[in-house]
Parts: C-alpha cells; structure tokens; sequence
C-alpha cells in the first residue's frame, strides 16, 4: 500500500510539469524554462544537501506547496511573458525536490527492488506529464485557468499524501557531499560511462517528442486530440512499470537497449506515420510513447549501480543536470524544425539520441 501511495504522489504532484504548456498551448520556451529551472534546482539542492539535512518527505511537502502556489501564479501571467517564464522556471526548480526526492523516498523504502519502484515511480511522473491534456478534454474550451487550478491543487495533495501516509524508510539512503571534482572519476568506470551516455542519448529524443507528440497526433485525428495525446502518455506508464517489472528478471541493461531500439526505429519512419491509416498511425504513435521512457527508470538503476559508492549522489546529479540540458537543445530544435519544416519531418533530429545510446551501451558488456 505505501508504494501506492509513493506512486501516486509523484504523479499528482508532478502534474505541474507540462500544465502551463497545454493551458496556452506553447511547447517551446515555456518547456525549456522548466526544464532550465529543473537543473538549477537539482544542482543547488546537490550542493546545499537537502534532502540528507533534512527530511526527504519535509522536502517533497514543501517542493509541492511552493510548486503549486507558481503554478497557480500562472493564471494571472498569460499576457506577460517574462513573467509567465520566471513562474514556469520556479516550478522547474521545485519539481527538482519532487522527482529525485521521491525517487529517494522509494529507494527508502524498496532498496531490494528498486528497478521495480522506479518503474513505477517514473511511469507516475510520465503520466502526470500527459494529465493536463486530460484535464483539458474535460475543461470548458480548454480554459487555462481550470488547468492551472486543477494540476496546482492536485500538486499539493501530492506533497500531503508523501508527508501523511508516506514518511522517510527505514532504509533512507546517505548521499555524499557534492563535488564537481568526481567528474572524471566516475566517467573512468566503464560501466557507468556506457550508461551516462545511453541516458544522454535517450534523453536527446524523450522530453522533445513528448513536447511535439500531440502536435503529430493532431495531424491524425480530427477529433479527441487532447485524450489521443493524455492516452500517449498513459502508453509511456505502462511502458515504465512493465519495464521496471520485467528488468527484474532479464537485467536493466536489456530493457533499456530494446527501448532505445524500438523508439530508433520508429523515429526513422517517423515521417510516414501521418500517410497510414489513421488506427494504425495512432498505435505506433502508442508504441513510440511505451518504449521512449521504458528505459528511463533503467538508466537510473544503471547509474546507481555503476557509480563509485562514495560519489553516488554527485555522479547522478551529474547526468541528470546534463540529461535535462540536452533536452532544452533538442526542444528548442523542434520548434524550429516545426515552423520551418512542418510536422511530417520533425522527429528525424532525434534519431542521433537513440542511435547513440544504443551503441554506448552495447558496447559495455557486462552481468547486472
């Protein structure tokens, strides 16, 4: 019952991540300033240790109190654009205490299965993600006022229900002062290298097509677009949670060179998807969705397990910081591609991410 509740508080509190971009429709710099905000906020709570001096559900709790009250902000913010980014930028900062928190809470609480746990735990936020867009269907006209409510007030539940029925494990996890200085001996294991670099590469296509996805089923549907798109991120929570459950048996490092296949490919033919039929179109657009995030909870199992234990904490707040900074390039790049290029061609830029993680982590070969 408590993983229950672990997984739906990161799913109710993470709702914030994408409800500005689906209430005014703007998928760029709105996107971007999050994900910016995201890394500032990882780096400064690596830095400050905060989740070690102080309680990991404290920190979610207060990440979803501040996370709401900026997403709300955002009512009053549509018609000044300065300001909308800074707001968006601030929520970006705290979802940085919601989502490595709370996956430090469940490592807390599940240390044996973690794979399984984070299967979950990322296919929550992946969900949360596409929520707006179902909030939308049921909104009057899409109002972005109901979507910025509902997703600021379910945020805050999220952060109730960590610090209520959740509560720091047994098991709570000691991270290591930060240091920029482990850079280059962290990169020196092969193994954690090979999956820093498969991460990297996932991470090049993952938030640009989750960003652009429901402009490309809008090209395929005529109606419904807004649950055709909440429904592809319904396909990434399974892909997830299915992943996290079958790594136990076969390894992370196979799950996550099957989805940096699948979603290769699929990426290649991208720009015949919108000349199919219109059912078959809109299922591999599902299967995209399922297997560019699969691997996602895999590659942190890697990392952890492949990073020198007295450098854990810095080495995963390296990737992250640099995994998130790639997807601000690659979104920007979409949206470029978009306007000039049109849809059909869009996801070609992001073959090089699969492609690349794929090779970099087959080529380490070892036993998990």
């Amino acid at each position: 019952m408590r993983l229950f509740y672990i997984v739906l508080s990161q799913f109710l509190s993470g709702s914030i991540w994408f409800a500005a971009n689906v209430a005014y429709q703007s998928q760029g710099l709105l996107l971007s300033a999050v994900q910016f905000g995201f890394i500032i906020g990882t780096l400064v709570f690596a830095v400050l240790n905060i989740s070690d001096r102080f309680s990991p559900a404290g920190v979610f709790f207060c990440c979803s109190l501040s996370g709401a009250i900026f997403n709300f902000s955002g009512i009053f913010l549509g018609d000044h654009e300065i300001y909308l980014l800074l707001s968006r930028l601030a929520c970006g900062i705290t979802l940085a205490g919601i989502y490595p928190v709370g996956m430090k809470i469940a490592a807390s609480w599940y240390p044996i299965t973690i794979s399984r746990a984070l299967g979950w735990l990322v296919g929550a936020l992946v969900l949360a993600t596409g929520f707006p867009y179902l909030v939308k269907v049921f909104s009057l006209e899409g109002n972005s006022g109901i979507i910025l409510v509902a997703t600021s007030i379910l945020c805050f539940l999220g952060g109730l229900i960590q610090l209520v029925f959740v509560g720091d494990g047994p098991h709570l996890p000691k991270g290591s002062k930060f240091d920029f200085g482990v850079i280059k001996k962290v990169f020196a294991h092969p193994g954690f290298r090979a999956a820093s670099f498969g991460y990297f590469g996932h991470m090049w296509e993952l938030y640009a097509l989750f960003a652009y996805a429901p402009l490309l089923i809008k090209t395929i549907v005529k109606n419904n677009v807004d649950l055709w798109s909440f429904l592809f991120f319904v396909a990434g929570f399974a892909g997830c949670s299915l992943g996290g459950l079958a790594a136990l048996k076969t390894g992370s490092r196979f799950i996550a060179l099957s989805s940096l296949f699948v979603s290769g490919f699929i990426c290649l033919i991208s720009p015949v998807i919108v000349l199919l039929p219109q059912g078959v179109a809109l299922s591999i657009i599902m299967i995209w969705g399922s297997a560019v995030v699969a691997d996602s909870p895999q590659f942190s199992s890697l990392n952890t397990q492949f990073a020198p234990k007295a450098y854990v904490g810095s080495a995963l707040t390296i990737v992250n910081c640099v995994g998130f900074l790639i997807t601000i390039v690659t979104i920007e790049l979409l949206g470029f591609w978009v306007d000039w290029f049109g849809i059909q061609t869009a996801f070609l830029p992001l073959l090089p991410g699969p492609i690349f993680g794929w090779f970099a982590l087959k080529r380490y070969k070892s036993k998990e």
